[in-house]
């Protein structure tokens, strides 16, 4: 009989939702589940990494309605995103479809017969909201009303402003239609329901031999332990996979979009000539990544649907904690949020930064706090000052007095604290500490620094050369245990390192046991470079001003006011005196025919005859309204081309959003008079 461990292991994660952009809450998820299927691969084990986008649901019909486009045009636009995004964060999916694919269409068509034709699921008329005014029925986001449990605003589906409870169809009190704002009324309809309450005792069981986190099995069972009600699992939509015999309903997203794990894992055996049976009808293990927000959906509907058609069963759920921004409630309405591309590729950081913050923050399970003041205390301490400062402070010393790997040979002490350190950080791992792993081999750079401090090999070189060779002989093989040990977690940079001790070889595809395989003498070595360099107090600053920004924007639009523009650096008055702006009367305006933001307006300024300036103002005024207007011009302003026509100044406008006003005297004054 085969040990357990040595089965292929399927990993999932789920779904990103496909209607926005990927933020730092999303890979709370993905890099912890990327780092644990790395590390099964290093340990020996067959692991498949599969996920893919959710692009079924309400609230892509909505944002597809508000935006002009088709829901499948939305989707595919964050589909590539999240791709391309996951890609440069180096998690590596073995296969990343859309629930929209046919593999999910056909797949969600057999488990729903599967569970009509077995007697889970079966018709009952309820009461829907629906808004007259619109003249439909609205499922779940385009409702919004009361929940019935604790009393707070909910949306159709789910109490997310409160107690938390999933909400089915018609339970929802005082509902108004999220479209038109109106009033709506429940009306009666036929829907369809899976006999959730059959599974209880199922569940129970289970929920008892459940791996994974205890967050997310305590949860679940709380949940069965109080009230198990039938599911209702479909929707009126025309977007989402077509219950059957009934074009005029789709399944709900919650049952197609968990199916999606075993559609993408169909994908991968089609790719690669694999069984995908092994898991979904077979015994080897399934792992659920999942964000805590979704536990219910994965640890009750979802097995109970597995059990009912007759498939595997999840082995483990692996919940993650939430992520807050700068100590506040993530809230991307509230502006606290970090966009994976804006906020932090495109500024410049490296993936494998955020990826070791992320997995060293804190438990698993736990809040994680996303701060750039902490970002760059745990790089700048961890990553520079001790990892980074090993491997380069023993390479460029072995590359100067050596140019190669040394002679000699590894203290089989060295050799035992390498051992040491790969069981925990594999058991550790295993158990889904990745902060514990990350501190372990953290751990193993900091006794490569003492052992290189302590033995002195500056000293050395000039002694006994012998001895030096064989200290810095085991430091390059410390060094290469340290790399396979934080490749899982700093892919990209550990590839670098990797060339740096001389190793030709994938560092992605070597094994933890190649940690105990020397490193080969005579390797010829490279001038090493410095793979951690520190995060300067300047740019955290630019990224503190970003979210300041965006948070303050968001505050303006909540309360209906229109942000503040940025303020601008001091200067001193003589910069301030330069500027010679005077008092002026509009004579004429025109309108300029090539372009609709600009009026070409003549301005008396004291001078013979008037000063011609081009005005960005046509969107605000017509030019009758200027004529006439005594308003402030920048006069000495470098003449310049605007549409072919040239200005010779600037009039002065105040501006906040959408609202234009013109810089006017508050007393006749005569042009030309200057503004001090």
């Amino acid at each position: 009989m085969s040990n357990p461990s040595d089965k292929a292991v399927l990993v999932t994660c789920g779904l990103p939702y496909a209607n926005g952009k990927a933020h730092v809450g999303h890979l709370r998820t993905y890099i912890p589940a990327d780092i644990y299927v790395r590390s099964l691969k290093k340990g020996g084990r067959e692991a498949v990494f599969i996920c893919g986008s959710d692009t079924h649901g309400t609230p892509i019909v909505v944002n597809a309605e508000e935006l002009g486009i088709t829901p499948k045009e939305l989707v595919q636009k964050y589909h590539v995103h999240f791709e391309e995004v996951f890609r440069k964060m180096g998690v590596r999916f073995d296969a990343f479809g859309t629930t929209d694919d046919p593999e999910n269409h056909n797949r969600t068509l057999d488990i729903v017969n599967r569970l009509i034709d077995k007697g889970y699921v079966y018709p009952k008329t309820i009461e829907i909201a629906y808004c007259p005014k619109c003249d439909r029925f609205l499922p779940d986001r385009y409702v919004q009303g009361i929940c019935p449990g604790c009393g707070k605003e909910a949306r159709g589906d789910e109490c997310d402003q409160g107690c938390g409870k999933h909400l089915e169809p018609g339970e929802l009190q005082e509902p108004a239609c999220t479209i038109c704002k109106g009033p709506a009324e429940y009306r009666k309809q036929e829907h369809f329901f899976f006999r959730l309450s059959d599974f209880r005792d199922f569940l129970l069981g289970h929920l008892d031999k459940l791996g994974g986190t205890l967050n997310a099995k305590n949860y679940a069972i709380g949940w069965v332990k109080q009230e198990l009600t039938d599911w209702c699992i479909t929707r009126n939509l025309e977007w989402g996979v077509k219950f059957p015999g009934h074009d005029d309903l789709v399944v709900y997203v919650w049952v197609d979009a968990p199916i999606g794990y075993m559609a993408f894992t169909e994908q991968w055996a089609k790719a690669t000539n694999g069984d995908w049976e092994k898991f979904w009808k077979g015994d080897c293990p399934i792992v659920h990544f999942i964000g805590g927000d979704i536990i219910y959906h994965h640890c009750i509907f979802w097995p109970a649907m597995l059990k009912g058609a007759d498939y595997s069963q999840p082995s483990a759920v692996v919940a993650s904690g939430m992520v807050k921004i700068e100590d506040r409630k993530f809230s991307k309405s509230r502006g606290y949020v970090v966009w994976v591309e804006e906020d932090y590729l495109d500024q410049g950081f490296h993936p494998d930064l955020l990826r070791y913050y992320l997995a060293s923050y804190t438990s698993h399970t736990k809040e994680v706090n996303f701060s750039w003041k902490i970002f760059q205390d745990k790089i700048n301490t961890e990553l520079v000052g001790v990892f980074g400062n090993f491997l380069y402070r023993n390479l460029l010393f072995a590359y100067k007095n050596f140019g190669e790997v040394p002679e000699g040979d590894i203290d089989q002490a060295i050799m035992e604290q390498i051992r040491t350190t790969i069981d925990e950080v594999s058991r550790a791992t295993d158990e889904y500490e990745f902060k514990k792993a990350a501190d372990t081999a953290m751990a193993l750079a900091s006794y490569g620094n003492s052992y290189f401090q302590s033995n002195e090999p500056w000293k050395l070189i000039k002694e006994d050369r012998d001895a030096c060779a064989k200290v810095i002989r085991n430091c390059v093989q410390i060094a290469k245990a340290l790399i396979l040990l934080f490749e899982p977690v700093l892919p990209g940079k550990m590839e670098e390192a990797w060339v740096q001790i001389g190793m030709d070889t994938d560092v992605h595809s070597a094994s933890y046991d190649e940690a105990f395989v020397p490193v080969r003498a005579g390797t010829l070595l490279k001038m090493p470079q410095i793979l951690f360099t520190k995060v300067e107090d300047d740019r955290i600053a630019e990224m503190d001003k970003i979210l300041n920004q965006r948070v303050k924007a968001a505050m303006a639009k909540e309360s209906g006011k229109e942000p503040l523009a940025e303020y601008k650096p001091p200067i001193e008055y003589d910069d301030f005196a330069k500027l010679d702006i005077r008092i002026g009367k509009i004579v004429s305006a025109e309108k300029i025919k090539k372009s609709n933001k600009l009026l070409r307006v003549l301005v008396d300024i004291g001078d013979e005859s008037p000063r011609q300036v081009v005005a960005g103002l046509a969107e605000y005024y017509k030019p009758e309204e200027m004529v006439g207007k005594t308003v402030n011009v920048l006069v000495n302003l470098k003449p310049v081309k605007l549409c072919g026509v040239e200005s010779q100044g600037m009039i002065l406008a105040a501006e906040l959003g959408k609202n234009v006003a013109l810089l006017t005297a508050d007393k006749e004054m005569e042009p030309g008079s200057c503004i001090r």
